[in-house]
C-alpha cells in the first residue's frame, strides 16, 4: 500500500503494473479492496490505481460533508500527485460512478474511457435524501454494524447468497471497518449530488455501463436508459449478479471490460 498527501489529507492507494493507467473508484461505504479481482486481472497489462477515497479504508477522514464534486477534485489532485498527465481509463462503481460523472464533467480532457458499474445518473429523491440523513445520524450514534446488515440484504443476487457467502462476509467486514464520520460525510454528499441526466449527451469518451441482472438498487432498465443517452456507450448485463457485480461475478465483469477496452 502507498500513501500520498493532497491538500491536508492523506490518501491510501494501490498502484500496480505498468502501461496505460486504469483507475478504480470503490463504492459506499467500502474501500479499494472491493476491486481485488480487477486489480489482479489488469495489473499485467495496465497501470492499475485504486485509491481509498477520502473518509474510507485507510485514507484520512474529514467530518464535514464530502460532495461528489469534492471527491472528483480529490481524484484530479491525486492523479497530479502521481505525475499522471495522460488521460486515464476511469471505472467507478455505485458511489464511485457518481464521482466518475463529476470527473467527466469537470475534467473531460483527463478521461480516455469511462466505465460505470451499477450506478445511476439521477439525483436522490427528497425521500431518499432524508433517508440518508437519518442513516448518517444513526451511524454517528451507533457505528456502522447495523448498516452492514441492512445494506447487505439488498446488495446481492440469489446465486451469491446461496453459493458465495464469503463475498457477503467480505462486504459486511468492509462496511463495519469504515469510519462512522466518513460514512456520514459521504451520505450527506450523495444526498446533495446533482442530477447528471442532462450531462449524459455531452460525454464524448467511449463509455461502458455494466449492471448485474438482479441489481435492485440501480436496475438494468435504468442503466440501459443511461447508456442510450450517451453518444458512444455500450451496455453489458452480468448474469446472476446483484448490485455488487464486480465482486459477485468478477470473471464476467472483467470479460465485459476486456471486450470494451479491446
Amino acid at each position: 500500500m502507498k500513501r500520498v498527501k493532497i491538500d491536508e489529507i492523506n490518501l491510501n492507494y494501490i498502484d500496480s503494473g505498468t502501461g496505460k493507467p486504469i483507475v478504480f473508484l470503490h463504492g459506499f461505504p467500502m474501500n479499494h479492496t472491493m476491486w481485488e479481482s480487477q486489480i489482479e486481472h489488469y495489473c499485467h497489462k495496465y497501470r492499475v490505481i485504486a485509491p481509498d477515497l477520502r473518509g474510507f479504508g485507510k485514507s484520512d477522514v474529514t467530518p464535514q460533508t464530502v460532495t461528489m464534486q469534492q471527491f472528483a477534485e480529490d481524484l484530479s489532485k491525486f492523479l497530479k500527485a502521481l505525475s499522471i498527465s495522460e488521460p486515464v481509463i476511469l471505472c467507478g462503481f455505485s458511489m464511485g460512478g457518481y464521482i466518475a460523472w463529476q470527473f467527466a464533467k469537470q475534467y473531460p480532457k483527463a478521461l480516455a474511457q469511462l466505465i460505470l458499474c451499477d450506478t445511476k445518473a439521477t439525483a436522490d429523491t427528497q425521500a431518499a435524501a432524508a433517508g440518508r440523513e437519518q442513516t448518517a445520524q444513526r451511524v454517528l450514534k451507533e457505528g456502522p454494524t447495523f448498516l452492514a446488515e441492512t445494506m447487505s440484504a439488498k446488495l446481492f443476487s440469489e446465486t451469491t447468497r446461496n453459493e458465495f457467502p464469503d463475498v457477503i462476509t467480505r462486504v459486511k467486514q468492509m462496511i463495519q471497518e469504515t469510519s462512522p464520520e466518513g460514512i456520514a460525510a459521504a451520505l450527506r454528499g450523495m444526498a446533495s449530488r446533482p442530477d447528471m441526466t442532462s450531462f449524459l449527451p455531452e460525454i464524448s469518451a467511449p463509455t461502458l455501463l455494466v449492471c448485474g441482472d438482479e441489481d435492485l438498487l440501480t436496475t438494468p432498465r435504468e442503466m440501459r436508459s443511461v447508456a442510450d443517452a450517451i453518444p458512444n456507450a455500450s451496455f453489458a448485463l452480468i448474469k446472476e449478479a446483484g448490485h455488487m457485480a464486480p465482486m459477485e461475478m468478477p470473471e464476467l465483469v472483467n470479460a465485459a471490460i476486456d471486450r470494451f477496452l479491446e
